[in-house]
Protein backbone atom coordinates (compact mmCIF):
# COMPACT_ATOMS: atom_id res chain seq x y z
CA UNK A 1 0.00 0.00 0.00
CA UNK A 2 3.25 2.01 0.65
CA UNK A 3 4.68 1.89 -2.37
CA UNK A 4 1.19 2.19 -4.48
CA UNK A 5 0.20 5.75 -2.54
CA UNK A 6 4.02 6.83 -3.53
CA UNK A 7 4.11 6.34 -7.07
CA UNK A 8 0.48 7.61 -7.11
CA UNK A 9 2.00 10.73 -5.20
CA UNK A 10 5.09 10.94 -8.09
CA UNK A 11 2.81 10.82 -10.69
CA UNK A 12 0.77 13.85 -9.48
CA UNK A 13 3.50 15.60 -8.85
CA UNK A 14 4.51 14.89 -12.65
CA UNK A 15 1.37 15.97 -13.80
CA UNK A 16 1.32 18.87 -11.80
CA UNK A 17 4.37 20.62 -13.17
CA UNK A 18 3.70 19.58 -16.51
CA UNK A 19 0.31 21.95 -16.42
CA UNK A 20 2.67 24.39 -14.67
CA UNK A 21 4.95 24.57 -17.37
CA UNK A 22 2.10 24.96 -19.54
CA UNK A 23 0.68 27.69 -18.00
CA UNK A 24 3.63 29.50 -18.02
CA UNK A 25 3.83 29.57 -21.58
CA UNK A 26 1.25 32.38 -21.76
CA UNK A 27 -1.48 30.08 -23.78
CA UNK A 28 1.26 29.34 -26.80
CA UNK A 29 1.22 25.53 -28.12
CA UNK A 30 5.07 24.47 -27.74
CA UNK A 31 6.46 21.09 -28.89
CA UNK A 32 8.18 18.81 -27.17
CA UNK A 33 10.84 19.72 -29.39
CA UNK A 34 11.20 23.19 -28.16
CA UNK A 35 10.27 22.35 -24.48
CA UNK A 36 13.06 19.76 -24.54
CA UNK A 37 15.76 20.37 -27.19
CA UNK A 38 17.95 17.47 -27.80
CA UNK A 39 20.83 19.87 -28.43
CA UNK A 40 20.71 23.23 -27.15
CA UNK A 41 23.08 25.34 -29.67
CA UNK A 42 26.02 25.38 -26.99
CA UNK A 43 25.79 21.56 -27.04
CA UNK A 44 25.98 21.40 -30.16
CA UNK A 45 28.90 23.61 -30.90
CA UNK A 46 30.89 21.81 -28.71
CA UNK A 47 29.91 18.38 -30.41
CA UNK A 48 31.75 19.59 -33.57
CA UNK A 49 34.32 21.26 -31.31
CA UNK A 50 34.95 17.91 -30.12
CA UNK A 51 34.42 16.15 -33.70
CA UNK A 52 37.55 18.55 -34.87
CA UNK A 53 39.80 17.99 -32.27
CA UNK A 54 39.16 14.12 -32.58
CA UNK A 55 42.34 12.23 -34.00
CA UNK A 56 42.00 10.93 -37.71
CA UNK A 57 44.46 9.38 -39.87
CA UNK A 58 43.32 9.07 -43.67
CA UNK A 59 45.88 6.21 -45.00
CA UNK A 60 46.72 6.98 -48.73
CA UNK A 61 48.27 4.09 -50.78
CA UNK A 62 49.06 5.26 -53.95
CA UNK A 63 51.68 4.39 -57.31
CA UNK A 64 53.83 7.83 -58.63
CA UNK A 65 56.88 8.10 -56.74
CA UNK A 66 57.81 11.45 -58.72
CA UNK A 67 55.90 13.45 -56.96
CA UNK A 68 56.80 11.99 -53.04
CA UNK A 69 57.84 15.27 -52.40
CA UNK A 70 55.21 17.09 -53.68
CA UNK A 71 52.87 15.20 -51.38
CA UNK A 72 54.73 16.12 -48.64
CA UNK A 73 54.22 19.06 -49.02
CA UNK A 74 50.15 19.02 -49.23
CA UNK A 75 50.62 16.82 -45.87
CA UNK A 76 52.53 19.47 -44.16
CA UNK A 77 49.97 22.33 -45.14
CA UNK A 78 46.86 20.36 -44.35
CA UNK A 79 48.25 20.24 -40.97
CA UNK A 80 47.87 23.49 -40.02
CA UNK A 81 44.60 23.56 -41.66
CA UNK A 82 43.60 20.55 -39.27
CA UNK A 83 46.00 19.09 -36.96
CA UNK A 84 43.81 16.46 -36.00
CA UNK A 85 44.14 14.69 -39.25
CA UNK A 86 47.32 12.71 -40.26
CA UNK A 87 47.74 11.61 -43.42
CA UNK A 88 49.78 8.21 -44.13
CA UNK A 89 51.24 8.27 -47.37
CA UNK A 90 52.75 4.98 -48.67
CA UNK A 91 53.59 5.36 -52.46
CA UNK A 92 55.22 2.86 -54.68
CA UNK A 93 55.47 2.12 -58.22
CA UNK A 94 56.61 -1.91 -59.01
CA UNK A 95 53.72 -4.02 -59.20
CA UNK A 96 51.53 -1.21 -57.40
CA UNK A 97 47.75 -2.62 -59.70
CA UNK A 98 48.70 -6.82 -58.31
CA UNK A 99 49.47 -5.26 -55.04
CA UNK A 100 46.29 -2.70 -54.50
CA UNK A 101 44.30 -6.01 -55.95
CA UNK A 102 45.57 -8.38 -53.43
CA UNK A 103 44.60 -5.61 -50.51
CA UNK A 104 41.10 -4.77 -51.73
CA UNK A 105 40.70 -8.38 -52.08
CA UNK A 106 41.47 -9.43 -48.17
CA UNK A 107 39.10 -6.58 -47.40
CA UNK A 108 42.47 -3.93 -46.25
CA UNK A 109 41.55 -0.89 -48.50
CA UNK A 110 42.63 2.35 -47.68
CA UNK A 111 41.00 5.43 -46.98
CA UNK A 112 42.48 6.66 -50.86
CA UNK A 113 43.43 4.29 -53.84
CA UNK A 114 45.29 5.30 -56.90
CA UNK A 115 44.20 3.68 -60.66
CA UNK A 116 44.89 4.64 -64.14
CA UNK A 117 41.73 7.09 -65.53
CA UNK A 118 39.02 5.84 -67.71
CA UNK A 119 38.47 1.79 -67.53
CA UNK A 120 39.66 1.39 -63.91
CA UNK A 121 36.91 4.10 -63.11
CA UNK A 122 34.44 1.17 -64.05
CA UNK A 123 36.61 -1.57 -62.32
CA UNK A 124 36.55 -0.13 -58.88
CA UNK A 125 32.65 1.74 -59.13
CA UNK A 126 31.93 -0.41 -56.22
CA UNK A 127 34.33 0.69 -53.94
CA UNK A 128 34.44 3.90 -54.46
CA UNK A 129 32.93 7.05 -52.97
CA UNK A 130 30.20 8.90 -55.74
CA UNK A 131 31.93 12.84 -55.59
CA UNK A 132 29.67 14.16 -58.54
CA UNK A 133 28.39 16.69 -55.80
CA UNK A 134 31.29 17.58 -53.75
CA UNK A 135 32.83 20.71 -54.46
CA UNK A 136 36.30 19.24 -56.37
CA UNK A 137 34.30 17.64 -58.40
CA UNK A 138 32.89 21.54 -60.25
CA UNK A 139 36.30 22.80 -60.57
CA UNK A 140 37.69 19.96 -62.17
CA UNK A 141 37.45 20.93 -65.93
CA UNK A 142 36.05 19.49 -68.38
CA UNK A 143 38.01 17.03 -69.56
CA UNK A 144 39.65 15.94 -66.55
CA UNK A 145 35.85 15.24 -65.22
CA UNK A 146 35.07 13.23 -68.14
CA UNK A 147 38.52 11.05 -67.36
CA UNK A 148 36.80 10.87 -64.04
CA UNK A 149 33.59 9.62 -64.57
CA UNK A 150 31.51 6.33 -64.87
CA UNK A 151 27.61 6.37 -66.10
CA UNK A 152 27.47 10.44 -65.68
CA UNK A 153 29.09 10.07 -61.74
CA UNK A 154 32.32 10.84 -60.62
CA UNK A 155 34.30 8.49 -58.76
CA UNK A 156 37.90 9.99 -59.39
CA UNK A 157 40.00 12.58 -58.33
CA UNK A 158 42.53 13.85 -61.56
CA UNK A 159 46.35 14.30 -59.75
CA UNK A 160 47.18 16.03 -62.64
CA UNK A 161 46.55 16.42 -66.51
CA UNK A 162 49.36 15.40 -68.84
CA UNK A 163 51.48 15.26 -71.61
CA UNK A 164 52.67 12.62 -73.48
CA UNK A 165 55.24 13.52 -75.87
CA UNK A 166 58.97 13.00 -77.08
CA UNK A 167 60.96 14.89 -75.72
CA UNK A 168 64.56 15.92 -76.73
CA UNK A 169 67.35 18.22 -76.01
CA UNK A 170 67.53 21.14 -78.17
CA UNK A 171 71.40 21.85 -78.32
CA UNK A 172 72.03 18.70 -79.29
CA UNK A 173 69.79 18.90 -82.05
CA UNK A 174 71.35 21.85 -83.54
CA UNK A 175 74.81 20.39 -83.05
CA UNK A 176 73.72 17.82 -84.80
CA UNK A 177 72.66 20.25 -87.46
CA UNK A 178 68.48 19.48 -87.03
CA UNK A 179 66.54 22.28 -88.05
CA UNK A 180 63.46 20.69 -86.22
CA UNK A 181 61.81 17.36 -84.79
CA UNK A 182 61.40 14.66 -86.68
CA UNK A 183 57.90 14.02 -88.10
CA UNK A 184 58.21 10.95 -90.20
CA UNK A 185 60.05 7.89 -90.01
CA UNK A 186 62.29 9.05 -92.22
CA UNK A 187 62.97 11.92 -90.64
CA UNK A 188 63.54 10.52 -87.81
CA UNK A 189 65.95 7.94 -89.63
CA UNK A 190 68.03 11.21 -90.93
CA UNK A 191 68.02 12.54 -87.36
CA UNK A 192 69.42 9.64 -85.47
CA UNK A 193 72.00 9.68 -88.28
CA UNK A 194 72.93 13.05 -87.55
CA UNK A 195 73.04 12.58 -83.85
CA UNK A 196 74.89 9.26 -83.89
CA UNK A 197 77.50 11.46 -86.41
CA UNK A 198 78.29 13.73 -83.67
CA UNK A 199 79.30 11.02 -81.30
CA UNK A 200 75.50 11.03 -79.69
CA UNK A 201 73.54 8.49 -78.45
CA UNK A 202 70.25 9.37 -79.96
CA UNK A 203 67.50 7.45 -77.34
CA UNK A 204 67.34 7.39 -73.82
CA UNK A 205 64.82 5.05 -72.27
CA UNK A 206 63.35 3.48 -68.60
CA UNK A 207 62.36 -0.11 -70.47
CA UNK A 208 62.64 -1.99 -67.08
CA UNK A 209 59.59 -0.17 -65.98
CA UNK A 210 56.48 -2.33 -67.26
CA UNK A 211 54.08 1.12 -67.71
CA UNK A 212 56.75 2.96 -70.50
CA UNK A 213 55.47 0.66 -72.97
CA UNK A 214 51.79 1.75 -72.66
CA UNK A 215 52.99 5.48 -73.00
CA UNK A 216 54.76 4.57 -76.49
CA UNK A 217 52.13 2.32 -77.75
CA UNK A 218 49.26 4.86 -77.96
CA UNK A 219 50.65 7.08 -79.99
CA UNK A 220 50.38 4.22 -82.63
CA UNK A 221 46.75 3.83 -81.89
CA UNK A 222 46.16 7.36 -82.50
CA UNK A 223 47.84 6.90 -85.66
CA UNK A 224 45.95 4.02 -86.86
CA UNK A 225 41.95 5.57 -86.18
CA UNK A 226 40.33 8.83 -84.92
CA UNK A 227 38.51 6.56 -82.04
CA UNK A 228 40.67 4.63 -79.99
CA UNK A 229 38.54 3.99 -77.87
CA UNK A 230 36.23 1.51 -80.01
CA UNK A 231 39.19 0.21 -81.36
CA UNK A 232 40.54 -0.55 -77.83
CA UNK A 233 36.85 -2.15 -77.39
CA UNK A 234 37.16 -4.24 -80.23
CA UNK A 235 40.48 -5.97 -79.38
CA UNK A 236 39.14 -6.40 -75.52
CA UNK A 237 36.32 -8.55 -77.71
CA UNK A 238 38.64 -9.95 -79.54
CA UNK A 239 36.81 -9.26 -82.96
CA UNK A 240 39.89 -7.41 -84.71
CA UNK A 241 43.84 -8.37 -84.51
CA UNK A 242 47.08 -6.65 -85.12
CA UNK A 243 47.22 -8.13 -89.05
CA UNK A 244 44.05 -5.89 -89.84
CA UNK A 245 45.47 -2.68 -88.60
CA UNK A 246 49.65 -3.00 -89.93
CA UNK A 247 49.99 0.74 -88.53
CA UNK A 248 49.80 -1.06 -85.22
CA UNK A 249 53.12 -3.27 -86.26
CA UNK A 250 54.93 -0.29 -87.10
CA UNK A 251 54.87 -0.13 -82.77
CA UNK A 252 57.15 -2.80 -83.07
CA UNK A 253 59.81 -1.38 -85.50
CA UNK A 254 60.08 2.08 -82.95
CA UNK A 255 60.93 0.00 -79.89
CA UNK A 256 63.34 -2.23 -82.41
CA UNK A 257 64.79 0.95 -83.60
CA UNK A 258 65.41 2.99 -79.83
CA UNK A 259 67.31 -0.04 -78.91
CA UNK A 260 69.65 -0.11 -81.84
CA UNK A 261 70.35 3.43 -81.27
CA UNK A 262 70.11 3.80 -77.49
CA UNK A 263 71.60 3.02 -74.32
CA UNK A 264 73.09 -0.24 -73.84
CA UNK A 265 71.37 -2.60 -71.39
CA UNK A 266 67.75 -1.32 -71.96
CA UNK A 267 65.99 -3.81 -69.00
CA UNK A 268 68.45 -2.77 -66.42
CA UNK A 269 67.63 1.44 -67.16
CA UNK A 270 64.83 2.08 -64.70
CA UNK A 271 63.13 5.45 -64.37
CA UNK A 272 65.71 6.98 -62.49
CA UNK A 273 68.99 5.85 -64.99
CA UNK A 274 66.85 7.22 -67.91
CA UNK A 275 66.38 10.77 -66.56
CA UNK A 276 69.71 10.75 -66.07
CA UNK A 277 71.00 9.19 -69.07
CA UNK A 278 68.91 11.89 -70.92
CA UNK A 279 70.15 15.17 -68.08
CA UNK A 280 73.74 14.33 -68.22
CA UNK A 281 73.79 14.31 -72.12
CA UNK A 282 74.27 10.70 -72.82
CA UNK A 283 71.37 10.78 -75.21
CA UNK A 284 69.47 13.63 -77.20
CA UNK A 285 65.89 11.67 -76.89
CA UNK A 286 63.55 10.03 -74.08
CA UNK A 287 60.98 7.99 -75.52
CA UNK A 288 58.04 6.85 -72.91
CA UNK A 289 57.79 9.75 -70.52
CA UNK A 290 56.59 12.57 -70.35
CA UNK A 291 55.91 16.35 -68.22
CA UNK A 292 56.13 14.30 -65.01
CA UNK A 293 60.40 13.80 -65.89
CA UNK A 294 61.14 17.57 -66.03
CA UNK A 295 62.04 18.54 -62.61
CA UNK A 296 64.03 15.47 -62.36
CA UNK A 297 65.94 16.94 -65.75
CA UNK A 298 66.50 19.86 -64.26
CA UNK A 299 68.30 19.29 -60.88
CA UNK A 300 70.70 17.79 -63.07
CA UNK A 301 70.74 20.14 -65.89
CA UNK A 302 68.78 23.42 -64.54
CA UNK A 303 70.30 25.22 -68.10
CA UNK A 304 68.74 22.16 -70.46
CA UNK A 305 66.11 23.03 -73.38
CA UNK A 306 64.10 20.82 -73.48
CA UNK A 307 62.11 20.22 -77.01
CA UNK A 308 58.59 18.70 -76.89
CA UNK A 309 57.14 16.74 -80.41
CA UNK A 310 54.58 14.18 -81.12
CA UNK A 311 56.35 10.58 -81.96
CA UNK A 312 57.49 10.03 -85.72
CA UNK A 313 55.30 6.95 -86.04
CA UNK A 314 55.01 6.72 -90.09
CA UNK A 315 55.24 8.89 -92.87
CA UNK A 316 52.34 11.32 -92.55
CA UNK A 317 53.22 14.15 -90.83
CA UNK A 318 49.62 14.38 -89.06
CA UNK A 319 50.25 11.90 -86.80
CA UNK A 320 53.37 13.18 -85.17
CA UNK A 321 51.03 14.07 -82.23
CA UNK A 322 51.66 15.16 -78.52
CA UNK A 323 48.74 13.20 -76.45
CA UNK A 324 47.02 15.12 -73.70
CA UNK A 325 44.74 14.20 -70.70
CA UNK A 326 44.31 13.39 -66.92
CA UNK A 327 45.64 9.65 -67.18
CA UNK A 328 45.79 8.66 -62.98
CA UNK A 329 43.33 9.13 -60.78
CA UNK A 330 42.86 8.70 -56.52
CA UNK A 331 39.95 7.10 -55.34
CA UNK A 332 38.35 7.26 -51.89
CA UNK A 333 37.30 4.52 -50.13
CA UNK A 334 32.91 4.94 -49.97
CA UNK A 335 33.56 2.57 -46.50
CA UNK A 336 36.69 4.65 -44.93
CA UNK A 337 36.15 5.28 -41.33
CA UNK A 338 37.47 8.49 -42.13
CA UNK A 339 35.36 9.53 -44.89
CA UNK A 340 34.13 12.66 -44.28
CA UNK A 341 37.62 13.54 -43.01
CA UNK A 342 38.88 12.25 -46.36
CA UNK A 343 36.37 14.61 -48.43
CA UNK A 344 37.03 17.47 -46.24
CA UNK A 345 40.88 17.25 -47.22
CA UNK A 346 40.70 16.58 -50.67
CA UNK A 347 38.11 19.57 -51.22
CA UNK A 348 40.46 21.88 -49.34
CA UNK A 349 42.92 21.14 -51.65
CA UNK A 350 40.73 21.19 -54.99
CA UNK A 351 39.39 24.65 -54.12
CA UNK A 352 41.56 26.51 -51.49
CA UNK A 353 43.89 28.90 -52.39
CA UNK A 354 47.19 26.98 -51.23
CA UNK A 355 45.41 23.63 -53.33
CA UNK A 356 45.05 25.72 -56.61
CA UNK A 357 48.33 27.03 -56.24
CA UNK A 358 50.12 23.61 -55.39
CA UNK A 359 49.91 21.66 -58.51
CA UNK A 360 51.42 24.80 -60.16
CA UNK A 361 53.93 25.89 -58.04
CA UNK A 362 54.67 22.97 -55.82
CA UNK A 363 54.07 19.60 -57.39
CA UNK A 364 54.75 21.07 -60.96
CA UNK A 365 52.04 19.26 -62.77
CA UNK A 366 49.63 20.82 -65.18
CA UNK A 367 46.42 21.57 -63.35
CA UNK A 368 43.28 19.51 -63.68
CA UNK A 369 41.28 22.45 -62.19
CA UNK A 370 39.45 25.19 -64.37
CA UNK A 371 41.21 28.28 -64.75
CA UNK A 372 44.31 27.64 -62.75
CA UNK A 373 47.37 29.09 -64.34
CA UNK A 374 49.60 25.74 -65.54
CA UNK A 375 53.43 25.76 -64.32
CA UNK A 376 56.26 27.99 -65.31
CA UNK A 377 57.66 24.63 -67.35
CA UNK A 378 59.02 24.60 -70.28
CA UNK A 379 57.08 21.38 -71.41
CA UNK A 380 53.70 22.17 -69.98
CA UNK A 381 54.06 25.51 -71.92
CA UNK A 382 55.07 23.92 -74.68
CA UNK A 383 51.56 22.20 -74.64
CA UNK A 384 49.49 24.86 -74.13
CA UNK A 385 51.14 26.62 -77.16
CA UNK A 386 50.69 23.44 -79.36
CA UNK A 387 46.68 23.51 -77.99
CA UNK A 388 45.98 27.10 -78.52
CA UNK A 389 47.67 26.95 -81.61
CA UNK A 390 44.67 24.12 -82.91
CA UNK A 391 47.52 21.72 -83.72
CA UNK A 392 45.71 18.40 -83.76
CA UNK A 393 46.22 16.10 -80.48
CA UNK A 394 45.69 12.64 -79.96
CA UNK A 395 43.31 10.89 -77.61
CA UNK A 396 44.40 9.07 -74.23
CA UNK A 397 44.26 5.95 -75.43
CA UNK A 398 45.94 4.29 -72.13
CA UNK A 399 43.02 4.87 -70.55
CA UNK A 400 40.57 2.42 -72.08
CA UNK A 401 42.18 -0.62 -70.96
CA UNK A 402 43.11 -1.55 -67.42
CA UNK A 403 46.52 -1.53 -65.45
CA UNK A 404 46.11 -5.61 -65.62
CA UNK A 405 46.70 -5.44 -69.18
CA UNK A 406 48.87 -2.62 -69.44
CA UNK A 407 51.07 -4.32 -66.87
CA UNK A 408 50.98 -7.65 -68.84
CA UNK A 409 51.83 -5.45 -71.79
CA UNK A 410 54.76 -4.19 -70.30
CA UNK A 411 56.13 -7.46 -69.54
CA UNK A 412 55.71 -9.18 -72.81
CA UNK A 413 57.49 -5.95 -74.46
CA UNK A 414 60.13 -6.68 -72.19
CA UNK A 415 60.58 -10.18 -73.22
CA UNK A 416 60.49 -8.98 -76.72
CA UNK A 417 63.34 -6.61 -76.06
CA UNK A 418 65.45 -9.81 -75.06
CA UNK A 419 64.09 -11.74 -77.79
CA UNK A 420 64.41 -9.91 -80.51
CA UNK A 421 62.59 -8.76 -84.12
CA UNK A 422 62.33 -12.67 -84.54
CA UNK A 423 59.95 -13.15 -81.10
CA UNK A 424 57.66 -10.10 -82.77
CA UNK A 425 54.82 -13.06 -84.13
CA UNK A 426 55.03 -14.54 -80.67
CA UNK A 427 54.51 -10.88 -78.79
CA UNK A 428 51.68 -10.36 -80.83
CA UNK A 429 49.73 -13.27 -79.93
CA UNK A 430 50.32 -12.37 -76.45
CA UNK A 431 49.21 -8.89 -76.78
CA UNK A 432 46.28 -9.79 -78.59
CA UNK A 433 44.87 -12.83 -75.76
CA UNK A 434 45.88 -10.77 -72.77
CA UNK A 435 44.09 -7.85 -74.31
CA UNK A 436 41.14 -9.78 -74.13
CA UNK A 437 41.21 -12.04 -70.47
CA UNK A 438 42.58 -8.23 -68.93
CA UNK A 439 41.43 -5.44 -71.33
CA UNK A 440 38.02 -4.87 -69.16
CA UNK A 441 36.33 -5.65 -66.01
CA UNK A 442 34.39 -9.45 -66.23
Amino acid sequence: MIKRFLSLAIVSVVILALLAACGSNNGNNVSSENTAPKNTPSQNTDKAEADEAKPATIYMFINQPEYTDAFNAFVEEYKKVKPNVTIQLEIMQADYPTILKSKIASGSIPDVFASTAGGEIKLYEEYTADLTNEPLAQVMDDAAKGNMSYNGKVYGIPIKGNLFNLIYNKKMFEEAGIAAAPKTTTELMDAIAKLEAKGITPFAYAYKEWWVQKHIFQHFLNAETDDTEKLVNEFIAGTTTFNDHPELLKFFDFIDLTIKHGMPKPLERDYSAGITDFATGKAAMMVGQGAWVEEGIMQIDPEMEIGVAGYPVNEDPTDAMIITGADQALRINKDSKVLQETLDFFNWLYTSDYGKAWFSNVAKVIPPLKDVAYPELQMPQAMKAIVDSGEKTGQLAVAYSLDSFHQKFGEIMQAYIVGGPSTRDKAVGEIEKAWIQLGAPK
